[in-house]
């Protein structure tokens, strides 16, 4: 448990799907298909527990297409559409972060990650913008290994355990441990082996031990990529790594490369307004989701909602 502030950001898609497909299918009284809102409405509850977070917010994907399709428009595009029996869950998901007030945001143009990518930066790097004048760790509740892009000493990302699987906690040292690369690498490795669930083409031929093993070498893309120019120029010769086929193939796919970095790259700048004080955890009525959980059949969850401000008040008074 960190010392410092904790400020939680749930990328609210990833962790409804991670939902969805983690648990068997549950419906309520009423007959509806509730198990993605439980299981999201579990994990946000269980994180919150786990992490006693001063701050919360979530941001959502935005329903209509983003810069990314205007740079590629086979970004995502062979992904199949929603399951029929998960659409309705999710208005359900907005209603218990809306009782809950957990601050959403959704904007066009832009994925949920770009809205806490611009978070988590503003708080580690301009936290004048948001009127901070604490230490805040940020801790992103994901099942987006995207986002370990974002990991550094102020923020961790929390991908929740699934099936017999443990949560993991990333910080710079889990990333390199797990993933073989550093945080500040993954985008480059993404730009080199691709991502078949984002339809980023990456460099055909490579894979992932490739690509970590050229990181390993050269640092970054763009270092590995003035390397093979090089060689292309025949400025330098053929070395060790960089010969044979894999030498072709990245000099055949430079501009995929390059081209997939951009897709890869969650933007830091996106157009979002933010209210810190409206984010503190204490502010939401634990009456109105009592109501909502009984309603939905969640009252497994009630023991792991956690206390409003007037309970606290209550606390404080008394002790």
């Amino acid at each position: 448990m960190s010392d410092r502030p904790i400020f939680l950001l749930f990328d609210g898609h990833a962790v409804i799907y991670r939902a969805y497909y983690g648990l068997p299918p549950l419906t309520d009284a009423q007959g509806r298909t509730v198990h993605a809102a439980y299981g999201f409405s579990r994990i946000v509850l269980s994180a919150i527990n786990e992490f006693e977070p001063t701050y919360l917010a979530v941001t959502f994907d935005h329903p209509k297409p983003t810069f990314r399709h205007q740079k590629y428009k086979e970004y995502k595009a062979h992904r199949p559409k929603m399951p029929d029996d998960l659409q309705p869950q999710i208005p359900m998901v907005k209603d218990i972060t809306s009782a809950l007030n957990i601050p959403a945001f959704e904007i066009e143009g832009f994925e949920a990650d770009d809205l806490i990518g611009t978070l988590s930066y503003w708080l580690d790097h301009q936290p004048e913008k948001l009127k901070v004048t604490e230490d805040i760790l940020t801790v992103i509740v994901t099942g987006d290994k995207d986002m370990l892009q974002l990991v550094d000493d102020n923020t961790h990302v929390w991908i929740p355990g699934r099936g017999r699987q443990s949560d993991i906690e990333y910080d710079a040292t889990t990333v390199k441990e797990k993933m073989g690369v550093t945080p500040s690498q993954i985008v480059d490795m993404k730009a080199l082996m691709g991502d078949a669930s984002d339809n980023i083409p990456g460099i055909k031929g490579i894979g992932k031990k490739t690509a970590v093993k050229l990181l390993m070498e050269y640092g970054t893309l763009d270092q590995l990529l003035e390397e093979v120019e090089a060689i292309e120029r025949e400025e330098k010769k053929p070395n060790d790594l960089l010969k044979g086929s894999l030498l072709k193939k990245l000099m055949a796919g430079k501009d995929l490369a390059y081209l997939s970095k951009k897709l890869a790259k969650i933007d830091r700048d996106a157009p979002i307004e933010v209210d810190l004080n409206l984010c503190k955890v204490e502010n939401y009525d634990k009456t109105k989701v009592v109501e909502l959980f009984k309603e939905l059949d969640f009252t497994s969850l009630l023991s792991l909602l956690p206390s409003d401000k007037f309970e606290s008040e209550v606390q404080q008074a008394l002790f």
